[in-house]
């Protein structure tokens, strides 16, 4: 079964919004085995919108809309269907009753343009909205759907889970064509994605199922692999063999899995050998201590997260030494190495980690310029550091050198056994 998604707002198209219900909606769909191979975004026009929901059916078996139910003038989704299907639209009895429940509930007036939101083409099936005020609704033809569903990201997941879900789940197999797509998503570090293709070439192309396919982030690279099968267990069956071949290949580079983050295996490193973490950055801001205390359970883990950002707060709170700074420069691997040590030792932790560098625009020279990034972390075992040179804005570089610390640390974990 062929699924396409359009969404219907002018917001999208300027970059107001974030397209969210997109990336959603594919997920979904794939996990119940329908293909997805084109995404429209169109703006609050009555005529382009027509066009793009008409191009879909042409294309697709189900035609997912999103966006534009609302009260306003502008949300013309619902005259949009009804002219691409070719049927007028009704007031639903079902819809209206839904809108005036809503209002009820929360205690609030509905306004007469709140009752545009019962209206639907001709025919449609009316569905639930369990959170707001637009219900959605799905229009049928002989070999082809279109469901609408509201633009706001909690209302479509909510009425997406409980009946779309369910709904597009038996269409499939009441033709036939019921199974699954799954995915495995493997993360590393250290490594390019060019390299990793390099490596994996073989598995990469020519397969049909289950396939394999890079992509980029910042500071790591993730593989996917795809399987569909009739259900979950024969896909993941299918998965395991290949995912073993890549692991034998590069698996020294992988961190973790799925939604998996860097910084919630450090945490789990960390936690499991029962050290103790403090932090020094200059140039990432705090972006590390960010990272980590993003992940449940690192208070257990990380003492303290210090952003020493000029020489005189490297000199004060980490013992950095002055002649040291002036011999080598505050963006040094010397530096780093006496910052990482010097956090380490003040905090009493077992292993500190320190990052220095150049985040630019400005401050960089021939000798040191825009992008170089030092990093250390200390360990009872001995210091170790790295020099990294980042391309890129202020901010992708700050993100870049934090991954790559974080990169660092597992490392050292990892060899601490």
């Amino acid at each position: 079964m062929r699924a396409e998604i359009v969404t219907i707002g002018t917001e999208l198209l300027l970059g107001q919004v974030v397209d969210t219900n997109s990336a959603y909606l594919a997920r979904k769909l794939g996990q119940l085995g329908y293909d997805t191979y084109f995404r429209q975004t169109v703006g609050d026009n009555h005529r382009r919108a027509v066009l793009a929901v008409s191009l879909a059916m042409e294309r697709a078996d189900v035609v997912i809309v999103s966006g534009g139910l609302g009260p306003t003038e502008d949300d013309v989704t619902r005259d949009v269907v009804a002219a691409a299907v070719g049927v007028p639209l009704e007031e639903s009895e079902e819809a209206l009753a839904q809108v005036t429940a809503y209002f009820e509930r929360v205690g609030r007036p509905m306004r007469p343009s709140q009752r545009r939101q019962a209206l639907v083409p001709r025919g449609a099936r009316v569905i639930p909205d369990p959170v707001g005020t637009a219900p959605g609704f799905v229009w049928e033809g002989a070999d082809r759907a279109v469901v609408a569903l509201p633009g706001v990201p909690g209302e479509l997941k909510a009425m997406m889970e409980s009946w779309v879900g369910p709904y597009l789940a038996e269409r499939a197999r009441s033709r036939g064509q019921a199974g699954v797509i799954v995915s495995r998503l493997l993360h590393f570090v250290g490594i390019g994605e060019a390299d990793l293709e390099q490596a994996l070439l073989d598995l990469l192309h020519g397969r049909a199922n289950p396939t394999l396919a890079t992509y980029a982030g910042t500071g790591q690279v993730s593989v996917r692999i795809t399987a569909r099968a009739a259900d979950k267990a024969t896909a993941r069956g299918m998965i395991e063999p290949v995912e073993q071949e890549v692991r034998a290949r590069v698996g020294a580079y992988c961190y973790g899995f799925d939604d998996e983050t860097l910084e919630a295996v450090v945490v789990r490193g960390l936690a499991r050998r029962g050290w103790k973490l403090a932090v020094a950055e200059s140039c990432t801001g705090g972006l590390v201590g960010d990272r980590l205390t993003n992940v449940p359970g690192a208070s257990e883990v990380l003492l303290e997260d210090v952003v020493a950002y000029s020489n005189e707060a490297k000199q004060r709170r980490l013992g950095v030494e002055a002649a040291l700074i002036r011999e080598h420069g505050a963006v040094s691997e010397a530096c780093a190495r006496a910052m990482a040590e010097g956090v380490r030792r003040s905090a009493g932790a077992d292993v500190g980690l320190a990052i220095t560098g150049i985040a630019g625009p400005g401050g960089g020279s021939p000798e040191k310029p825009v992008g170089l990034v030092y990093m250390a972390v200390a360990t009872p075992a001995g210091t170790v550091a790295e020099r990294h040179r980042f391309g890129g804005d202020r901010l992708h570089i700050k993100a870049r050198a934090a991954t790559a610390g974080l990169a660092l640390l597992r490392r050292c974990l990892l060899e601490a056994g």
